[in-house]
């Protein structure tokens, strides 16, 4: 078992030679962190939980959906999937934008990233928020949890069908943000709505068991869809994706380790507080890349992009490389 030191000493060392990012590799036993960052050991050829997963696939309204607005901006309200009262009798406004968050690997709605999120947007603008609280898959061991992430993402896009024929709130006003194993879920919710969503942006999508996976978050998942990678690999996979999976795919600081951080966790983590920024400031802006080669050797000319924000009309493609600073708002 490799110690979160080991582990990210391999990755440094492997993000030295500009290889194919779809060539990343994982062994058998990694370490993957949970809600608080605290790395918890994974077997990704375990059996998964197939009791659960069958349950998953019945009843996607284990998902819980808590909704903050500028009325409620700290005490949230319940909207209930096939319950039109609980979303009608709400501050669910149907003419301002809407933002759904979705947290990954054992987290809940009390993930930091959440409360973040949710302040910067409301301070930012009117919008709905929801947090959607999708522990019941969550809790279970990884392998378990990624084989149910396309199956609660399809719930989401349900539970946001339901909102659209209820309330009349346009697709097209809705944006769809997950980080890990929550972009590739986001991911998943898009693609049930036929991709109809102004916009799904993956915070580090996560890599273990994803490289291959169909169900992992692509460009046809909404009408823009976005990734920011803060800690891939080259030969030996991080804990997101190192590929390009997005119409465009950000790479700050190279997409391997970031100004500040020793682990990968921190690393991991960056994505989603680089994008808090970016709501707030939309500072932090990519040159277009030709290949990973240029991303890796800081030597990217193409054209600007800013990447992150609250633009619901952003729409660009590509690899961009961005430098960063080491602390907020970087």
């Amino acid at each position: 078992m490799r110690s979160p030191l080991a582990f990210l000493l391999i990755v440094a060392v492997a993000s030295a030679v500009p290889v194919p990012q779809e060539e990343a590799k994982y062994s058998r036993y990694i370490q993957f962190p949970d809600g608080d960052g605290i790395l918890q050991n994974v077997d990704l050829e375990a059996k998964p939980n197939m009791q659960l997963l069958n349950e998953v696939e019945r009843n996607p309204a284990n998902n819980i959906y808590l909704l903050y607005t500028r009325r409620n901006p700290t005490s949230p309200q319940t909207l209930v999937m096939n319950n039109a009262n609980s979303i009608t009798s709400s501050n669910f406004n149907r003419n301002v934008p809407t933002v759904v968050v979705a947290h990954g690997w054992l987290s809940n709605q009390k993930t930091k990233l959440n409360g973040v999120l949710r302040d910067v947007y409301l301070k930012k603008s009117n919008v709905n928020v929801i947090i959607l609280d999708w522990r019941r898959l969550a809790i279970s061991d990884y392998v378990t949890a990624v084989r149910g992430v396309p199956a609660v993402g399809r719930g989401l896009g349900q539970f946001l069908d339901f909102v659209n024929r209820i309330t009349g709130a346009p697709f097209n006003s809705m944006h769809l943000i997950g980080f890990s194993l929550g972009a590739h879920l986001v991911a998943n919710a898009g693609r049930e709505l036929r991709g109809r969503v102004a916009r799904v942006t993956g915070l580090d999508p996560a890599g273990p068991l994803w490289n291959r996976n169909s169900g992992r978050i692509a460009p046809t998942d909404g009408v823009y869809v976005e990734a920011i990678h803060t800690d891939g690999g080259y030969i030996i996979g991080g804990l997101g994706i190192g590929a390009a999976v997005a119409n465009a795919d950000f790479f700050p600081n190279g997409g391997v380790s970031q100004p500040g951080c020793l682990l990968n966790v921190c690393n991991h983590n960056r994505a989603w507080e680089y994008f808090s920024a970016t709501v707030s400031y939309n500072h932090l802006v990519g040159n277009q890349c030709d290949n990973t080669n240029q991303i890796s050797s800081n030597n990217c000319r193409g054209r600007q992009f800013h990447m992150g924000n609250d633009d619901l009309r952003k729409f660009g493609t590509g690899l961009y490389r961005v430098n960063t600073g080491r602390s907020y708002p970087y």
